[in-house]
């Protein structure tokens, strides 16, 4: 069975790689999609339905929209759509954007609460729809502006992994879309005739939030150096930790003992102060 286009087949590709390089989908597995109703959660139930008919192993889809609240939110849009293509769907009201107005402060960002509060709800779904696993449609460029954001703005050297286990291991997210860029997401899903909606956040779209900011130093970038977004996403799976400053990857008692040095670690003193009596030839 071909694919409807070259765009489908490249995205088809690039998600199958994701899977086998990361364990993502199992025979088996009852797959919960997030679907938010924007062009890239709408581009990954759009590629997980045409692998499902052509994989040689069998899984289920079912997606979930979690409706924060607001006004105006078109979530009949979204059944409807799911509907017409014969995926099942749930719709779940929530009082989020509320949650959010009582717990934030007046110039914080939204974002993260509003992702952590809708993860507390999909965990929840799951259970009700007997899922094995939560599907999310982060594509490449969330991966490397995650990095960023992380790097510049929480003093951290993390991004996100294609494959989450929970804290209380009770449920596995999981991230398709991590070698398909946002571009080829929004094209597929225009291509495919979606309907792309808004979720009605009053912050949606704010151009001085620091992910944008962050989008449009990636894109300066990318014009400048071609290429550069696709080295940042390997060096995201090329990590070397010896190569970095936390501790807790490079113990100073493992450090010596790499050395051959027969010494403990509090046997370090000496030499440090040894060390500041050596002076640089001017």
């Amino acid at each position: 069975m071909s694919y409807a286009s070259p765009l489908e087949a490249r995205i088809a590709k690039k998600v199958t790689k994701a899977s086998i390089d990361y364990g993502l989908i199992e025979d088996g597995d009852r797959i919960m999609v997030g679907l938010s109703g924007g062009k890239d959660s709408w581009a990954l139930m759009q590629v997980l339905d045409q692998l499902q008919r052509r994989a040689p192993i069998n899984f289920s889809l079912v997606a979930v929209n979690v409706d924060s609240g607001y006004e105006d939110f078109q979530h009949g849009t979204v059944k409807q759509a799911c509907d017409a293509r014969g995926w099942e769907c749930h719709i779940e009201h929530t009082s989020i954007g509320d949650t959010m107005d009582d717990l934030l402060a007046a110039n914080a960002t939204p974002c993260s609460l509003c992702a952590r509060l809708r993860r507390g709800v999909l965990y929840r779904l799951a259970d009700n729809v007997g899922a094995t696993k939560i599907a999310l449609g982060h594509h490449a460029d969330d991966f490397i502006e995650t990095l960023l954001l992380n790097l510049f703005f929480e003093g951290s050297l993390k991004a996100m992994p294609a494959r989450l286990v929970s804290d209380n291991g009770a449920h596995i997210v999981i991230r398709p879309l991590v070698y398909v860029s946002e571009n080829d997401c929004r094209e597929y899903t225009k291509a495919v005739g979606l309907p792309v909606i808004g979720c009605c956040c009053p912050a949606c779209g704010d151009l001085s939030l620091q992910r944008q900011r962050i989008k449009r130093l990636l894109l300066d970038l990318e014009r400048e150096n071609p290429g550069v977004k696709h080295s940042m996403l390997r060096a995201l799976a090329n990590v070397a930790p010896r190569h970095l400053l936390d501790s807790r990857l490079n113990p100073v008692a493992e450090l010596i003992s790499r050395a051959g040095a027969p010494r403990q670690a509090g046997d370090l003193a000496p030499d440090i102060g040894a060390l500041l009596q050596i002076r640089v030839p001017s």
